[in-house]
């Protein structure tokens, strides 16, 4: 019983915590701060559900990579290109970034880009990214990303989401949750 209390008391704790990062990301309280400064939720443009953005021309951002440079989603226009949003602390989101690599070196002779977008401190992101051999590009970001991601469909804020946008700008699919290569590759040959 007790190892029961322990894994719901770790559990609220990590829901507690994520809140809590997710606040300050969106500077909730203050209004003021890092990335977005002085953007609160009630300022930006309402965010369209994943659903009503499919056949949409994909929205416009801009984001540093982990070396500091803009890259927009201009920067992608032409290709077949997969947003993963990710942070180093989402176990889900780790675990399937092995074959997000894989997949970026299977597919890139037919024009596929994965683009990784980190909820995460940009030298930390590099770092990770180092570690597991990531190959394709990654954006970092705080309350950037996490408006971002809402642009692009994902309300609740939740890891990892990704999103395929087809070589014309236009979104094809999104998807909220970790991602298998056989769902992913159906998606992509879709397009094709």
């Amino acid at each position: 019983m007790s190892r029961n209390l322990l894994i719901m008391a770790v559990v609220a704790l990590v829901a507690a915590s994520g809140g809590y990062f997710l606040a300050k990301a969106l500077n909730l309280s203050s209004g003021t701060g890092g990335p977005g400064v002085g953007m609160k939720v009630s300022d930006a443009t309402p965010a369209p559900a994943s659903e009503d953005l499919l056949g949409q021309r994909r929205p416009d951002f801009t984001l540093n990579d982990t070396a500091g440079q803009p890259v927009s989603a201009g920067d992608f226009d032409g290709h077949v290109w997969l947003l993963n949003f990710w942070a180093t602390w989402c176990a889900p989101c780790v675990e399937e970034m092995p074959m997000l690599s894989q997949l970026q070196q299977d597919y890139a002779g037919r024009g596929l880009k994965v683009v990784g977008i980190a909820l995460d401190d940009a030298d930390r992101a590099r770092e990770f990214a180092a570690g597991m051999g990531i190959k394709y590009p990654v954006l970092v970001g705080q309350a950037d990303v996490v408006l971002t991601g809402r642009r692009y469909g994902n309300l609740t804020g939740m890891l990892p989401f990704s999103v395929l946008v087809d070589a014309e700008g236009l979104v094809r699919w999104t998807h909220l949750g970790a991602l298998t290569r056989k769902d992913l590759e159906h998606q992509i040959k879709s397009l094709r």
